[in-house]
């Protein structure tokens, strides 16, 4: 049945279409083009003159190679890329048709070295493209559709697993080598979910486990190179702030170990356990991880060295659920030992499933004051609360602030600089440093593990 391009002449909010049309480019590897229109969920404001420098409909090309990746193959992945292209409305996507993986061989990606296929299948379709854009598009002066771009700092990458957890749904292990600022060949390893698929879960460095010149290791090469995770250096870019936030506290941890004593943490949302085996492993904390999914866990434990032992206690429940249940004095957790319901820090990296209005952290669920009342009651003395924050609106930000502000004394923020990622930090009572920095030796241990200069942008609020 011929396609009625009648049905694009306005925006329905949240639409979304995909079609396929014979390719135009014979150069490309696959018979059919697939097109993806994506409307927002966000009603459209009212067309006006500034339509002609920020127009509120695009088309992005799927990069070569990238055609199964979730980002592009996915509506959740579609609509990410449109809230992400801030005005847009209309989001016209064009790609080859995905090759069908074959199960018993690995999905490789590496990026292709030229692009001139790319701006032959852009100069065929821009009549379509035209053609799929709401007619009141054109009053305004515009008479081009802009191109949008993606890019990022994958170089190459392979699938390592695809599973199923019962909590997060799908989900995939790849090691990935990224563009490198320092001269050096990076490698990583992440973790990913269909349902977020442009958010990176959990990643960390890899190193070969023998001996090579990086200079010949490949990813995903006829060489069979195994990789190790290196758990003493943290690369998500917002564990390293919310770890910087332990120097407020840099006495009360100093002191705890020169009584003997391992501080504690409770870090709800483990994922691979990035930050989990950091803080035991560079810091000598004492760690419950406290985890939804069990698969996740199977997944951070098989791939990403994380431990279930000796000062690392993994509990499978919902964090704001045990988090209550400990607050009311009952510490017993289903597959784990009696937890001691105190802690020096608390650490929560938990995002939200509504994918509405974009990735956001925490769940909106959590924006409420008796979890933050239960999780100050949790705390020692000098405790600090500490939370990974991905504002859907300054409104949810505001807001979380003030309830923060009521249930703790003191409260600090760190802007983690990506456009994205805030930390709050929340002290259970002012305190004052009784060691001098000099002194103490957590903080010399704290800036040797991370760089200090998230330390120093902290700032009360």
């Amino acid at each position: 049945m011929a396609l009625d391009i009648s049905i694009f002449e306005t925006i329905h909010p949240s639409r979304f279409l995909s079609f396929t049309i014979p390719n135009p480019d014979p150069s490309l590897s696959s018979p059919l083009i697939r097109i993806a229109i994506l409307d927002s969920p966000l009603h459209p404001s009212t067309p006006s003159s500034s339509s002609l420098s920020a127009p509120n409909v695009a088309a992005m090309f799927v990069p070569k190679h990238r055609e199964s990746d979730w980002l592009f193959s996915t509506e959740s992945g579609h609509l990410q890329l449109l809230l992400s292209s801030p005005n847009i409305q209309r989001l016209i996507l064009i790609g080859q048709q995905a090759i069908v993986d074959d199960p018993n061989s690995p999905s490789i990606y590496r990026r292709p070295i030229d692009s001139d296929c790319l701006n032959n299948l852009e100069m065929a379709l821009k009549p379509l493209v035209i053609a799929l854009s709401p007619k009141d598009y054109f009053k305004y002066g515009n008479l081009e559709v802009p191109i949008l771009s993606y890019e990022d700092n994958v170089i190459s990458s392979v699938v390592l697993e695809k599973c199923v957890g019962n909590f997060v749904g799908e989900m995939l292990v790849e090691d990935v080598e990224i563009e490198s600022t320092n001269q050096k060949r990076e490698f990583r390893r992440r973790l990913r979910f269909k349902r977020m698929p442009n958010l990176v879960q959990t990643e960390i460095r890899i190193v070969p486990r023998t001996v090579y010149c990086l200079d010949s290791v490949e990813i995903g090469g006829n060489d069979n190179v195994e990789f190790s995770p290196d758990l003493g250096v943290l690369v998500h870019v917002y564990l390293v702030p919310m770890v910087a936030s332990l120097a407020l506290v840099g006495s009360w941890m100093d002191e705890r170990f020169q009584l003997g004593f391992r501080p504690k943490a409770l870090c709800l949302g483990v994922g691979g356990g990035a930050l989990v085996g950091f803080l035991k492993t560079q810091l000598d904390f004492q760690v419950v991880g406290v985890e939804a999914d069990e698969e996740v866990l199977r997944v951070a434990q098989k791939y990403f060295g994380l431990e279930d032992g000796d000062f690392i206690q993994i509990c499978v429940r919902d964090g704001m659920e045990l988090m209550e249940k400990l607050a009311r004095g009952d510490s017993y957790c289903e597959g784990a030992a009696h937890i001691d319901p105190q802690f020096d820090v608390i650490m929560v990296d938990l995002d939200s499933s509504d994918l509405s209005n974009g990735v956001s952290a925490p769940p909106l669920e959590f924006v409420r004051k008796d979890v933050l009342l239960a999780a100050r009651s949790l705390l020692c003395e000098s405790g600090i609360f500490v939370i990974n924050v991905i504002p859907p609106s300054r409104l949810f930000y505001e807001r979380l602030v003030h309830d923060f502000q009521e249930v703790f004394p003191e409260l600090y923020e760190i802007d983690v600089g990506n456009g994205e990622n805030f930390v709050l930090i929340a002290k259970t009572l002012p305190t004052a440093s009784s060691i001098s920095d000099c002194e103490n030796n957590f903080l010399k241990k704290l800036r040797l593990a991370i760089s200090g200069a998230y330390m120093e942008s902290m700032k009360r609020i």
